[in-house]
Order: C-alpha cells, then sequence, then structure tokens
C-alpha cells in the first residue's frame, strides 16, 4: 500500500529535488503540493521537469485538509513558519520530515538566539532525532517527526563525528572552510545570487554568523563529550549544486592521517552512502546523488578531513527521503540507488 505524501512549501530547489525522487519511488502516491504563494499553477509550470510526470495544481496551503488526506508530509517551508504547520501534523497523527532548522538544535534558547522570534513548539525541542541516519538511525526508525539536518552541517558532522568519539582528533581549534554552489541559497530572487554578481567570483558569506554554526558545533560537542571549538566559514562559489567542506583539525597524540581514515572506513563500512575515497574528492563525481565522499591528508601537525556532497540531495532532499524510508519502515536505498 502506498503511502499518501504532501510537499508543503513545494516551489523550490529542495522541492524539485525531493519531487524526482518522490516520483520514483515504489511506494509513494503524491497527493498535495502546497504554496504560500496565491494562485493554482500546475506543478510542470512552476518545475518544467516534471512536464507529464506528476499531474497537480499547487494549492494554498490548508493543514487542517492535509492533515485528513496524507500520511506523509515533507516540509520544505522555511524556519518559523515550518513548525506553525509541522505542530498540528504531528498533533493529529502525520508523520513529517522537516527541512528547516526549527527542531534541530537541542535548546530552545539557542534557536533563538540564531533564528530569532520564539518558537511555536518549545516542548518538542531536543526530543526530535536529528535525520543523519549514519549517526542516529535508530532513533529514527518509526517515529513521527525528523530533523533533516543542514546540508552544510551533513558535510562537517558526518567526517568529523567518528574522529571525535573515537579520540582521533581534538575538539578544540575546529576550522571549516565550506564552499557551496548557488542553489544553497534557494530559489526566491536574491541581488547577491543573480548571475552576474556571482558568477566568475567567489566569496565568503556568514562570517562568524551563519546560522549552521551551532548545529554543526552541537554535534561535534555531543561526538566529543566536551564542547567543541568550532570556526565555520561557507562560501559561495559560481555553480548550481555541490558542496566541499574543507576542515583543519589536531590530531591527538599518536594519531595520524592513516588512523583517521581507518576510523572513517570502519563507522562506514556498512553504510551505503558513505565513500572514502583514495584521493581528493570534487563536487562532479556526487552531483545529482546521495553520495557523500570523504578523504584525510596530512599536513604538518593537523589533519586534512575533506568532505563533498550534493547540496541539494544528500543535502537536502535525498536525506529527506533516507529519512521517509526508515520511517515508513522501507528500505533504507529506496527511490536513491
Amino acid at each position: 500500500m502506498a503511502m499518501r505524501v504532501a510537499v508543503m512549501g513545494a516551489t523550490g530547489y529542495t522541492a524539485l529535488e525531493l519531487l524526482k525522487l518522490l516520483i520514483r519511488h515504489p511506494h509513494v502516491e503524491i497527493i498535495a503540493l502546497t504554496t504560500r504563494q496565491e494562485g493554482r499553477p500546475h506543478v510542470s509550470d512552476v518545475h518544467p521537469e516534471l512536464r507529464g510526470l506528476l499531474d497537480l495544481n499547487l494549492e494554498t496551503l490548508d493543514v487542517e485538509s492535509l492533515a485528513e488526506r496524507v500520511d506523509v508530509v515533507f516540509s520544505c517551508l522555511p524556519h518559523a513558519a515550518s513548525a506553525k504547520c509541522v505542530k498540528p501534523l504531528v498533533d493529529s497523527g502525520v508523520k513529517v520530515v522537516d527541512f528547516s532548522a526549527d527542531y534541530r538544535l537541542h535548546e530552545v534558547g539557542v534557536y533563538e538566539q540564531w533564528y530569532g522570534g520564539t518558537h511555536v513548539d518549545a516542548d518538542r525541542v531536543g526530543k526530535v532525532p536529528y535525520g543523519l541516519p549514519e549517526l542516529y538511525r535508530k532513533d529514527i526508525l518509526g517515529v513521527s517527526l525528523v530533523a533533516n539536518p543542514g546540508c552544510y552541517p551533513t558535510s562537517v558532522i558526518l567526517p568529523l563525528f567518528p574522529l571525535l568519539r573515537n579520540g582521533i582528533i581534538e575538539a578544540t581549534g575546529v576550522i571549516v572552510d565550506s564552499k557551496s554552489g548557488v542553489t544553497g541559497a534557494g530559489r526566491t530572487a536574491k541581488l547577491p545570487f543573480h548571475y552576474p554578481e556571482c558568477n566568475e567570483s567567489i566569496k565568503a558569506y556568514g562570517v562568524g554568523t551563519h546560522r549552521h554554526t551551532p548545529e554543526i558545533a552541537q554535534f561535534l560537542t555531543q561526538a566529543a563529550g566536551s564542547p567543541a571549538d568550532v570556526i565555520f566559514t561557507p562560501h559561495l562559489v559560481p555553480m548550481n549544486r555541490g558542496i566541499l567542506s574543507t576542515c583543519y583539525v589536531t590530531p591527538k597524540e599518536g594519531m595520524t592521517a592513516r588512523h583517521a581514515i581507518q576510523t572513517l572506513e570502519d563507522a562506514y563500512a556498512d553504510e551505503p552512502f558513505i565513500r572514502i575515497t583514495p584521493t581528493p574528492p570534487e563536487t562532479r563525481a556526487v552531483s545529482n546523488t546521495n553520495f557523500v565522499d570523504l578523504h584525510v591528508a596530512q599536513s604538518g601537525d593537523r589533519l586534512v578531513v575533506l568532505s563533498c556532497l550534493d547540496n541539494v540531495i544528500k543535502g537536502a532532499s535525498g536525506a529527506a527521503v533516507q529519512n521517509f524510508n526508515l520511517i515508513c519502515g522501507y528500505d533504507e536505498t529506496t527511490a536513491l540507488l
């Protein structure tokens, strides 16, 4: 029996990638696509790639109506707006995979400090499993709500978590230099992301203020068992998709790149979407896939840990489908391989 599925906020890039995956999922019937914009455009007018593949008109978001018609909702709404809709859906028995940051952080105060405003579903904060199956699979199985990870945090947490947990590297002095394609900024028109503004250029942004910083620190701290000290700087590069994160870390006494590589190989030996590469990874090797490529090199007394993924698939929609498969009892790789 197929699961009846809705996508809230179906006009963006992550929603497009999600729909492309769900269309080929054998256990999914897409029932509704919602938008907060006026009108009822056909999905093919919003996403021409889906012409002939999905015959639905986008509809105005009505949470009560969705709750009566579907089994699972993917929320591609921005922070705050998402929790406002997710709360009544989960309360009514609908399963939800939430793309926003509303349930990723464990403390309400930290969320409100970085995202502003008052959290509308504060009682659930800190109780929702983080949607990285490679690390939290047992917590995700069968639950009603999953907090889908941020794209940058996925690229940092996956390589560094096992190294911290196994005592290979220090939790202090972690420097993360991340570069992302323009789709990471979303589909809404913004001047810095217009073609003439970002082509033939690269720039840092959110220096010291990017909202993914507390998410990264939270889970690295959890892995280390002591406060993680992280400097995270994202950069915009003139390509459509992909993230390459270069993490500079200090190995503990006696630890080398060889120990780090072996630790990653052991930690992810049975993970279908994690690949430890013999050479530094590149974005084109993971583009349009749910893979994460990892590599470690020695540089003097530091280790350089590299991580590469597609920001709109493994960094968003692919991870969401992984989580959907786990909460609904399907093989985790369904529609992803």
